[in-house]
């Protein structure tokens, strides 16, 4: 019979404390698809496809506006551009799988799949990279998948009244605060806040906001960080 890696088993648990933050995400997500008129079926497939959190939202959002195709995938793909720096940097540890193994990974790669296999890769060189990777990065899947699932079945049943359509809203601002840690974040956010409500107060079409706020947040980011502003 075969026998569990112990590296897979490691990777599980640490990223167990985390599991409890994707898990209420995931609601919100599959919440606020249905809530946008998105059906069960879609909201579903969204996510077990898409499978990324501030995207998938972003998407959810211009979905539920009428935005067009174009706009809400030029909209995941500007901000899921930080995976590309998440490949780059992971890739060495990598150069030994095999190519459906590497097929894999790159699906399952997140934000916290990166930071856990990252901090385990640099302290232990004995560890079995793949099996500690899956054991991360697969286990988030399972979270997000059920938590989004279960999301759209409540959110289907959830009366209009209870204004649900803000909380797509909402979790993008709670996942804004904690980033809030030097003055280029700052300067960066507020950028964006403020052109995304320019934008829309100008009435520019096909609900350009997120695209153009994200390129005006990010370069003011980058502006103020390369003038020393870290503190």
């Amino acid at each position: 019979m075969p026998t569990v890696p112990p590296d897979f088993l490691d990777g599980v648990r640490d990223a167990a404390p985390l599991h409890l933050g994707i898990a209420p995400f995931g609601l919100v997500a599959g919440v606020a698809a249905v809530e946008q008129g998105l059906s069960i079926f879609h909201a579903i497939g969204m996510s077990s496809i898409v499978f990324a959190g501030a995207s998938q939202l972003a998407m959810i959002e211009l979905l539920g506006a009428d935005a067009p195709l174009a706009i809400v995938v030029g909209t995941a793909v500007i901000v899921n551009l930080r995976m590309m720096m998440y490949s780059a940097s992971i890739a060495p540890y990598f150069r030994s799988f095999a190519a459906r193994a590497k097929a894999v990974a790159s699906y399952l790669l997140t934000d916290q799949a990166y930071a856990l296999s990252i901090a385990r890769y640099n302290q232990d060189d004995g560890t079995d990279r793949f099996a500690y990777y899956i054991g991360v990065a697969a286990s988030l899947w399972v979270v997000w998948q059920i938590s989004t699932i279960a999301g759209a079945v409540v959110g289907a049943g959830l009366p209009p009244e209870w204004g649900f359509e803000f909380a797509a809203p909402l979790v993008f601002l709670a996942l804004l605060v904690p980033t809030l840690k030097d003055r280029a974040s700052g300067a960066s956010a507020l950028t964006g806040g403020i052109v995304a409500v320019a934008v829309v107060v100008a009435g520019v079409p096909f609900h350009l906001d997120i695209i153009v706020a994200a390129v005006a947040g990010v370069f003011v980011g980058l502006t103020v960080e390369s003038l020393g502003g870290d503190a």
